[in-house]
């Protein structure tokens, strides 16, 4: 098993999407002028919207939001609008997906009255009927109050000694939804917090428990142990009973890292390894074993650009993102890859054992991710940018793996698989049909209908379509088509093209109550583009696109947009585009480059000045992914598409819609601020909001998200829907 507070960690540095099925957010006047058109690449107009509690900054973001809410909220779509959204995100008719632990399953839950949330359990027999019979673990509600914070739940690090049936967990809570969190230890017997137990400050953190009694922790530990990125470099053993002060340095990486966290390995016998991960750049990682009774890390005898998924049957699991051949060993193994190799004959003589090949993915498949539970190993897997199950088992003759047999072509994911617990719970649905809940047998190899809940909006007369776009360099790139049966294919048509491209991150059909009301009932089409840059095709369809062949994911989404112009289902003036995080770098790119493409542009959490992105927040963990601004080369490339450093007034820009957060403390939201001041003195329309909570996902709970996503379906409208 591989510690999972490893895998989060990884994952929070990811400049996670801003998907629109998850996480959907008249001018002032202003005398100031933009700098001449001979300004330097890279000068800065606007340094003080960078300053994110700035006097000045806030009572400019104060007046664009009452701006935009002003002439949004008037709209009479709005209210309607934003009560859809509240009513689907809080509807009781929800899956509680949970993970089980010790005969319970554990769910966290929001709505109209659990605001911020209630962790609570049911037994697992209770859990499959129809109506579960909660017992409530924590209020964070009642916590927050109590305390006088904006705690938002970030998720609970468990362990349990085999065999033990008791599990402890560290509880991660973060004021207002930043990436910064406390940890407090909770026991579940109890359900309380453990007095004199365990509890950090806050910082960006990572933490892995070693025993009952011990943890690894990397955090903030004064000047000096932050990467250049903002995250942490040193890890310490920190034993019960003693202050975090005197825990006990084990690993030290270096300042120019990503970042360095705690990772621990579990044998079959419940033995746990200690370790770490040292992050030097954002795709390339060492991992180091710190053995029992020795001074000196082992480095695990891994390619650098792979990932351990955990430990099966005796068998230490690596999925490959570059080809490797094994020193001394005949067979090669390409990039995609799932490996394996005897982690007992490897601890023994410190030498690599014979590598076998796991899982090989064919050219229109990904290997997502590794789940292993008690008695199976399960595999998820993209085919042609749809999710499907498998399982994989070892034997005399190597490794087999088979499809796990699910009901109908939709979406298919792995919700839960545990080392310690029988239990697996898959997930079902597509872009029409809503989610289903799955619990797999592995004996039997069968999985069977456990959940399901009734439609949420009304698909009658929708279909699913998948088509391929033809890029710039004849790539084909495939895209999902939600619409009428019978769309007018006279380019009539508001139109939603969603994408995010970057990060190896896949983009797969969904289910999404709040998409399919506030916009496929309104008689709107929406569009998911499976761009380059992501996972969808593996890791070549990700590093097609790295820094100076970034273009290539622009023109595949250019493409997309073109072609579903020329094939009539929608025109320029019905045709929006949305997209968060690295996919708002996307939409700032796409208003420089093709303003006359689209008439509405949502731009979510965005990276905007790619000039100064390494120096704001996170963003120095990024630069294997974009290029560095202090590589000349690197430079160079990103002075030509950085939307910030290639605003120009003088293009045909249509109305953008800017998103952000105030405490997103991963992109810096500045980014947003700034590129809207331009708009503002250009004397260009744009719309603006920036909610005081909610970091990275631009909202805390579901009353904000509910708002947000009714802002930016109303300007949808408006703009798409309202166009003769």
């Amino acid at each position: 098993m591989l510690n999972r507070s490893i895998s989060i960690c990884l994952v929070a540095l990811a400049i996670a999407t801003c998907a629109v099925t998850q996480f959907p957010e008249s001018k002032l006047a202003d005398t100031e002028s933009l700098k001449p058109a001979g300004s330097l690449p890279g000068e800065d107009p606007y340094p003080w919207l960078e300053e994110v509690e700035g006097d000045d900054a806030l009572s400019w973001v104060r007046a664009q939001n009452a701006r935009t809410l002003a002439e949004l909220q008037a709209d009479p779509r709005y209210s309607d609008f934003e009560a859809a959204a509240l009513d689907a995100l809080n509807s009781k008719e929800r899956i509680a997906y949970g993970v089980v632990r010790s005969g319970y399953v554990y769910n966290f839950w929001q709505d109209d009255t659990n605001v911020r949330g209630l962790w609570r359990r049911a037994s697992i027999a209770s859990y499959r009927t129809d109506e579960p019979d909660w017992e409530t673990v924590v209020d964070f509600d009642q916590l927050a109050e109590s305390e006088g914070k904006n705690w938002v739940y970030k998720g609970a690090n468990c362990f349990e000694p085999k065999g033990t049936g008791t599990y402890k967990c560290m509880v991660s809570l973060s004021d207002g939804g930043k990436d910064a969190v406390i940890q407090r230890e909770f026991d579940l017997a109890t359900r309380t917090f453990v007095k004199d137990g365990f509890v950090t400050p806050e910082a960006k953190q990572g933490l892995a428990w070693a025993g009952p009694d011990t943890v690894l922790i990397s955090t903030d530990w004064g000047e000096g142990t932050v990467t250049e990125s903002g995250y942490p470099f040193v890890v310490k053993r920190w034993a019960r009973g003693t202050s975090l002060e005197s825990a006990e340095e084990v690993f030290r990486g270096k300042v120019t890292d990503v970042g360095v966290w705690p990772m621990t390995l579990e044998l079959d016998d419940g033995t746990v390894l200690q370790g770490a991960v040292e992050a030097e750049t954002f795709f390339t990682s060492s991992y180091w074993w710190f053995p029992e009774g020795e001074t000196t890390a082992v480095r695990w005898p891994i390619p650098m650009k792979s990932s351990p998924e955990g430990i099966y049957r005796g068998q230490f699991l690596v999925s490959l993102q570059e080809d490797w051949a094994p020193e001394g060993q005949s067979d090669a193994f390409r990039s995609g890859d799932l490996v394996a190799f005897d982690v007992a004959a490897f601890m023994e003589t410190r030498a690599l054992p014979a590598v076998s090949l796991v899982y090989r993915p064919s050219e229109a498949q990904a290997l997502e991710g590794v789940a292993i539970a008690r008695d199976a190993m399960l595999l998820s897997v993209s085919d042609t940018a749809v999710g499907k199950v498998m399982r994989a088992e070892p034997g005399s003759d190597g490794w087999r793996t088979w499809s796990v047999a699910l009901p109908g072509e939709g979406q298919a994911s792995i919700a839960f698989a545990n080392p310690h617990e029988k239990t697996v719970f898959l997930n079902y649905e597509d872009f029409l049909t809503p989610d289903s809940l799955l619990e797999y047998d592995a004996a039997s190899d069968a999985a069977a209908l456990l959940k399901s809940v009734p439609a949420k909006f009304d698909a009658a007369g929708l279909k699913v379509e998948q088509h391929f776009a033809t890029s710039k360099d004849g790539t084909k790139v495939p895209y999902f088509l939600v619409a009428r049966k019978d769309i007018p294919m006279d380019g009539t048509t508001p139109t939603l093209l969603y994408a995010y491209g970057g990060f190896q991150v896949s983009m797969n059909p969904a289910y999404s109550p709040v998409t399919g009301r506030l916009w496929l009932e309104q008689g709107g089409a929406y569009v998911l583009a499976n761009i380059r840059g992501g996972g969808e095709f593996g890791p070549a369809w990700h590093q097609a696109g790295l820094k100076q062949n970034r273009q290539r994911i622009y023109d595949d989404f250019i493409a997309v947009g073109e072609d579903l112009i020329a094939s009539g289902v929608t025109s320029a003036d019905h045709l929006g585009i949305m997209g968060g995080s690295n996919g708002g770098l996307l939409m700032g790119v796409m208003l420089n480059q093709r303003p006359d493409l689209w008439n509405a542009v949502v731009v979510q959490v965005p990276l905007l000045d790619m000039l100064r992105y390494h120096l704001l927040l996170a963003g120095a963990s990024w630069v294997d992914e974009y290029g560095s601004p202090e590589v000349p080369e690197e430079r160079a490339f990103l002075e030509t598409i950085s939307p910030y450093q290639n605003f120009d007034a003088s293009k045909p820009y249509p109305e953008p819609f800017f998103v952000t957060s105030t405490k997103d403390d991963r992109v810096h939201p500045g980014h947003a601020r700034k590129m809207a001041k331009k708009f503002e003195a250009a004397g260009l329309p744009f719309l603006y909001y920036e909610n005081i909570d909610g970091g990275h996902a631009a909202a805390a709970n579901q009353t904000e998200r509910a708002k947000r996503t009714a802002l930016e379906f109303t300007y949808l409208s408006q703009k798409l829907a309202d166009t003769n």
